[in-house]
Order: structure tokens, then C-alpha cells, then sequence
């Protein structure tokens, strides 16, 4: 366990001179290090060049109680190379790094790398030469330097290819005339600072409602002790809201903001509306992001030059050297618990940053998840509500189709009355939108021959036809192939066929019900990359489009006045597995898909298609009775001693072998602890048994609320030990079940 306790430890070495340094290095496994200071001791948090082995490499000044994990005497210890010209890691950052690492059991080095994750942010800041009108009279000017002339304003300074383009000459041109000293030359840092936001302007255009919640909140945020949690319906303006209080908090408190989004790439209606309320935008940080953007906000944002920066869940780790307010979008949006290498949950974490940085933290949803309601119950966080849509806009009404009355007609997924609902709305000019969770045209490839389902050769996981490219995918792992012409097992031409839809079959079936209606898709297929987000949501803003056809993306916050039809084929789909959540999570979803439905004047409308409209989740989404569906939901889960109610941490073990996969985790098992208020699951074989070429066993330990479970599982972990074929991850707090 690292902490974080004073500068250095004034250990001497044999003479009685030196003093010894704590690094932390990214090297995952070695943990702090001891070094010599080269004059006076550097202070915790900066960055250092520091010898490891036969490499050179950029550590973070640390300390401990104690001796280093790695101790070497001291006439032994090598020098710190230099100390880096970078502001040092703010305090409540190492912390924060502290935190995460003890409570995930994750090397406190891996987490460093996050808030470190631009090298190029480290090193000396490139430079780019300027050119401007510097008056000097010249003997001879050909015309084409002219042309540079005529094309620069007075004291404008500009780069040598800017002023090419302008003038319509080459770029040799112009440092020609520069050497000949028509031009004056001078170097300026590429990364230029961002824009100065204005906060000093009232948003005159929220409501009554909007202005109380907003005062509200903005008098609750003065005490930063307790989380806010900003609870308001789809469609009711919790985004401005929330920009009322950022504004207020930034223009008297001074600082940087932080807003997480679940999806930042696929945001880009927020970034509009964040620019016309403060006049540019603000500084982004997700991985599409270019290496030289992201060393400029990571600069900007450890020196405190950047305001207000919008990340993904990854910004939460960005070295703010004030830090003032944190948001957290959709708080309960899965998106926000990473699944890969450190397990983290931003939403969670946000709230031990905000603690650990005196800042204010608002929490904001149309649909909380059941653990925020459950703090805001207990009174741990304080709760603001919207209740009402914003403006004319009332929230649609839900109706509920009966499969099994409705029945559907082979290879056909729309019943008549949800063919009937599309086509009204479509008729008046309006738009509709059409929900289905599953990307591609088909779940699953059949042989009608043999009954050979193609399955990915790398998971326990079946391929998925996409008809885009003619291939089948796997969505775990990523493997693909094109569709075979004949079948593998029994070499059948022409007998693989689709079975069950996805959005590409759907747009099929659509495509032909509504042969004049124009259709758009709108999946992580059609949608990767920013540009062509915005591309798609420019045609629907403009009514380019009539049916548009989505997965889950669609349900991420889009505004779009005219759509006022939603249909979903398949609502039952999240209810099967054995996830705890969902139940919650198909609410949620049901609901935030339902909410892009008549959300500007005109009067919207929802239909779901279900097996099972007796189910809780369907009569509580027909209904309009949220909060009465939660209290069962919570019930249920305090019977079972379920989060929130109790906790949970999971075990995966894998492995290349199946046999000695399942010998580790029995192994694992045997040593598992054995105290009131715990038990283990397990081992069994995980939902998905085989991924990414990996055999995978499943442990589940469940705890009283009162049980600290990090502190259990590190116990657990240190008493296991298995050979280096077998790779052991520890998920606290897990959300996934696969």
C-alpha cells in the first residue's frame, strides 16, 4: 500500500549526506523506487528522469512510511537524472491515484500512467516559427511576394503555410521573402491556449422551474460535504440547469470544471449548446482525440489554463491544479464502469475525487441509478428534482404491445400497430424512430442442413452477420471472416441463413413497408467517427430523414423536435441472463429511448413490443410509476443482500488450458475467506467460458454493506498463487456478469 506522508525521506546514506527520493514509476510491477536527489530534494509530484535498468524513464516523485517496496542500501541508489520543466502532479491527484489503486487492487503505477498518459506532455513543448509584415523596404519585389504582402494585416502573425494559402503562392515563397527581411520571424509555442469562456452572462431562457433547481443547487454546492444529485425527466433541461451552476461556480469560485459524458465522441449536440451558452468550447479529452490535442489540454489543464473540460470517464484522472466542481452526465450509464485493466467506476470515483478536491459533484439523470437513490434516501446525497418537461413539450405516452396477441408473421419483427404508429407519424411530416439493441443484420448464422450455428472460434460467443461488409463478426473480441458460401460442419451451399434481427435486417423490413420514407441508421457502425456523428445528426436536425433505425446510441441525450414516434421491437431483450441489474437497467433504457419522443411542441408517442407486458419493468414504463417500480427493485435486492444493499467482487480466472484453468480457480477457492458476513461463489464456468482464446472461471464474493471488501479481497488474493499461464482479475464492485 502506497501513501503519500511528506516530501522525502531523510534516510542518510553511509557518510551521512545524501537524502533518498521516492519514485513511482510507470513500471507496472516494481512499484516506488529509491534515487539520490541531484541538488536539493525535489518536492512530491513532479516529474522526474530517473535510471531504471538500461532505460531512462519519466517517474513521479512519491514517498512512503518506511522503506521502498524495492530497499537497496544507500551507497547503492542511483541518481535522479533531472527534475522535468512540467508543473508537478497536484496533491489531491496523487491522492486520488492512492485511492484508486487501494481500492481496485491495482499497481499504483498502472493507475499513475492515467494521469500521465501523455508522454509528449512531458517533454519540451514544440515550437512553430511566425511571420509578419515588418515594414522593411526591399529593392526588388517579384509579384508573388507582393501577393504575401498585400495578404497580411498589419501586426498579424501568421505560419508561413496559413499565409501561403491566402495569398496563393507556395510556402517557399514566402520564407524566401522572410530571408530577404520583408518579413519579421519570430517562435511561438504550438500549443496555443484555449479560448476564454464567459461566465458572467444569466441564462435568461430557464424556466421557473429551471431557475429553482438551479438556485437549489447552486446553494446546496457551497457545501461541498455532499453530493447532488440533479433528478429530472427527459426532456426537462437538467443540461442547463447544470451549465447555470457551472457558470455560477467558475464566475465566484474561481477554478476548473470537470464534465463527464458517457459517450464524449458521440456528443456532439452538447458541445453545440455548451458553445452558444459560453461563447467557444470547451477543452475535450477522449481517446479520438489526436497526440497533439491531448498534450495540449494536458498542459493546459495542470497548469490551469483550461476552464472547463468534457472527457470520457479517463478525464477523471487529469492532473487539475484547481479543481472546483465535478458533473457526471447520465450518472447511471454503464458506460462509465470500465471493463478492461483497471475496473473502475468514473460515477463512484467522481465522488472520491470531488471529496479529495474540496469540490462540489452533481450527479445528473432522468433515470438514477438504484445507488444513487439509495444515498439520496439515506440522506448522503441531497436530491433536486425536475418533474415537468421544459416549455410546451409533455412527456409521451407509453403503450405496451402484446406479442402474444399481436403476433408477428415469419422473418417479419414490427407488429401492424407499430407498422400503423410509423406510418402516422411519417404521413404528418414527422419522424420516428425505431429501437433495437443489436448491431448487424443477424444474431446468429444457422445451417437449415445440419443445424451448425457459427460460432467465433476465440469466444463462447456466436458470429454476427453484418450485410455492410458480407462478413461475420464477433463483438467480444473482434475476430471476423467473410460469410462462408457453404456451411463448415456439413459443407452445404447456399444453406446458412439469418436467424432473429438486428438494426441491418430491420432497415430491410422497414425499407420495404416504407419504400418512399427516407431511413437512416444510427449505430456505432454508421457512427464512429465525430465527423459523420455530426454528418448524421445534421440530416435528421434539417428532416432530411423520416425512420431512423438505432441501437443504443440513440438513447444518448439527441434532442430532435420533430421526431415523435418511438417504436421497439424487442423491449423485453435486456430482461433475460443473470445480470442483478436488469431489471434497472431495461427501465432505464426503455425510458431514455422513450424520452427522444415529443420533445419539442408536437405530442409524442411510444410503443414496445413484448412477450411479457405483465412484467414490473412493463407495467412501470406504461404506467408512469417510476418510483413505485424502484421500491420493488430495492426490495429485492435487500432480500438477496444485493448492491446497494450488500456487496459484491468477482473473480475471473483464465487461462489457455481448460483443465488447468479450472485446477487454479479450485485452488483459488480453497483459500477463500472464511468470516461472518462473506461468502463465495464458485467456481464456475463465466457466461462467456471462452474469450479472446481464453478458458475463463467465474468466483463471486458477496458481503454484508458493513464488510470492507477491498480489504477482504487483498487478503485473499495475497494467500492464492498461481503459475504465469493463469492471469487472475479482481473486479470490486462489478457490473458485468459475462
Amino acid at each position: 500500500m502506497v501513501t503519500i506522508a511528506k516530501a522525502v525521506n531523510t534516510a542518510l546514506n553511509a557518510d551521512g549526506a545524501a537524502l533518498r527520493v521516492r519514485v513511482l514509476t510507470p513500471a507496472v510491477h516494481l512499484g516506488v523506487l529509491d534515487y539520490v536527489p541531484l541538488d536539493q530534494p525535489p518536492q512530491p509530484g513532479q516529474f522526474v528522469r530517473v535510471p531504471l535498468g538500461q532505460r531512462k524513464v519519466i517517474g513521479v516523485v512519491w514517498d512512503t512510511h518506511g522503506l521502498s517496496s524495492h530497499h537497496v542500501a544507500a551507497e547503492k541508489l542511483r541518481p535522479i537524472l533531472e527534475v522535468l520543466d512540467v508543473p508537478a502532479l497536484p496533491l489531491e491527484t496523487l491522492r486520488f491515484v492512492e485511492w484508486v489503486a487501494n481500492y481496485y487492487l491495482a499497481p499504483p503505477s498502472a493507475v499513475l500512467k492515467m494521469a500521465m498518459s501523455v508522454r509528449e506532455a512531458l517533454e519540451s513543448q514544440p515550437t512553430a516559427l511566425m511571420y509578419a509584415k515588418n515594414g522593411a523596404p526591399l529593392d526588388r519585389l517579384t509579384p508573388k511576394r507582393k501577393a504575401v504582402l498585400n495578404a497580411l494585416r498589419a501586426d498579424e502573425w501568421l505560419p508561413a503555410p496559413d499565409i501561403a494559402r491566402r495569398a496563393g503562392v507556395s510556402s517557399a515563397v514566402v520564407l524566401g521573402l522572410a530571408k530577404a527581411g520583408g518579413l519579421g520571424v519570430r517562435s511561438v509555442a504550438k500549443d496555443q491556449p484555449y479560448p476564454w469562456l464567459d461566465f458572467t452572462q444569466l441564462d435568461v431562457t430557464l424556466s421557473p422551474a429551471q431557475r429553482e433547481a438551479a438556485d437549489q443547487l447552486w446553494v446546496h454546492a457551497q457545501d461541498t460535504s455532499q453530493p447532488l444529485l440533479l433528478d429530472g425527466v427527459t426532456g426537462s433541461g437538467k443540461t442547463e440547469v447544470y451549465f447555470d451552476v457551472l457558470a455560477r461556480c467558475l464566475a465566484e469560485k474561481g477554478g476548473q470544471a470537470l464534465v463527464l459524458l458517457p459517450e464524449i465522441a458521440l456528443s456532439t449536440q452538447w458541445l453545440a449548446r455548451f458553445e452558444a451558452r459560453f461563447g467557444s468550447k470547451p477543452v475535450l479529452w477522449h481517446s479520438g482525440l489526436g497526440v497533439a490535442e491531448r498534450r495540449r489540454a494536458w498542459r493546459a489543464i495542470i497548469s490551469g489554463a483550461a476552464q472547463v473540460v468534457v472527457g470520457a470517464r479517463s478525464a477523471l484522472f487529469l492532473p487539475f491544479a484547481q479543481l472546483s466542481l465535478i458533473i457526471v452526465d447520465e450518472e447511471h450509464d454503464p458506460a462509465f464502469k470500465q471493463e478492461d485493466g483497471i475496473n473502475y467506476n468514473a460515477r463512484d470515483m467522481a465522488v472520491v475525487r470531488a471529496s479529495l478536491s474540496k469540490a462540489a459533484l452533481v450527479l445528473a439523470s432522468a433515470t438514477p441509478s438504484l445507488e444513487s437513490l439509495t444515498n439520496a434516501e439515506k440522506g448522503r446525497y441531497t436530491v433536486v428534482t425536475l418533474k415537468e418537461r421544459h416549455g410546451e413539450a409533455i412527456l409521451p405516452d407509453i403503450e405496451l404491445i402484446d406479442l402474444r396477441e399481436d403476433a408477428l408473421n415469419a422473418n417479419e419483427w414490427l407488429s401492424a400497430p407499430m407498422r400503423a404508429g410509423i406510418a402516422q407519424a411519417v404521413e404528418a411530416g414527422n419522424q420516428a424512430l425505431i429501437f433495437l439493441n443489436r448491431r448487424g443484420y443477424a444474431p446468429v448464422t444457422l445451417c437449415r442442413s445440419c443445424g451448425e450455428k457459427l460460432e467465433c472460434p476465440q469466444c463462447s460467443a456466436w458470429l454476427v452477420e453484418h450485410r455492410f461488409d458480407n462478413a461475420l463478426h464477433c463483438h467480444h473480441c473482434g475476430f471476423s471472416m467473410p460469410k462462408p458460401k457453404a456451411c463448415p460442419a456439413c459443407d452445404k451451399v447456399d444453406s446458412l441463413v439469418p436467424c432473429g434481427p438486428g438494426v441491418e435486417r430491420l432497415a430491410e423490413e422497414v425499407a420495404a413497408l416504407f419504400p418512399n420514407a427516407r431511413i437512416l441508421q444510427m449505430t456505432s457502425d454508421t457512427m464512429g467517427r465525430a465527423h459523420r456523428t455530426q454528418d448524421i445528426i445534421d440530416i435528421i436536425e434539417r428532416g432530411a430523414a423520416d425512420i431512423i433505425i438505432g441501437t443504443q446510441l440513440v438513447s444518448k441525450g439527441y434532442h430532435f423536435p420533430n421526431l415523435t414516434f418511438v417504436g421497439v421491437p424487442d423491449a423485453d431483450m435486456g430482461l433475460g441472463g443473470g445480470d442483478l441489474r436488469a431489471a434497472e437497467r431495461t427501465f432505464q433504457q426503455m425510458t431514455q429511448v422513450s424520452g427522444r419522443a415529443g420533445r419539442g411542441q408536437k405530442r409524442g408517442r411510444v410503443m414496445l413490443q413484448s412477450y411479457m407486458p405483465e412484467h414490473a419493468v412493463m407495467q412501470a414504463l406504461a404506467s408512469g410509476q417510476r418510483d413505485q417500480f424502484l421500491r420493488q427493485e430495492a426490495a429485492a435486492r435487500q432480500r438477496r443482500m444485493l448492491p446497494p444493499f450488500g456487496r459484491l467482487a468477482s473473480v475471473i480466472v483464465s487461462g489457455k488450458g481448460e483443465a488447468e484453468t479450472l485446477k487454479a480457480a479450485q485452488a483459488i477457492a480453497r483459500q477463500a475467506p472464511q468470516m461472518p458476513g462473506v461468502s463465495v461463489l464458485g467456481p464456475a464456468p463465466a457466461p462467456l467460458a471462452l474469450l479472446r482464446g481464453r478458458y475463463r472461471m467465474r468466483l463471486l464474493l458477496m458481503a454484508e454493506r458493513s464488510v470492507y471488501v477491498p480489504k477482504v479481497m487483498r487478503e485473499w488474493m495475497s494467500r492464492t498463487q498461481t503459475t504465469r499461464a493463469i492471469r487472475v482479475t479482481v473486479d470490486i464492485d462489478p457490473y458485468s456478469f459475462l
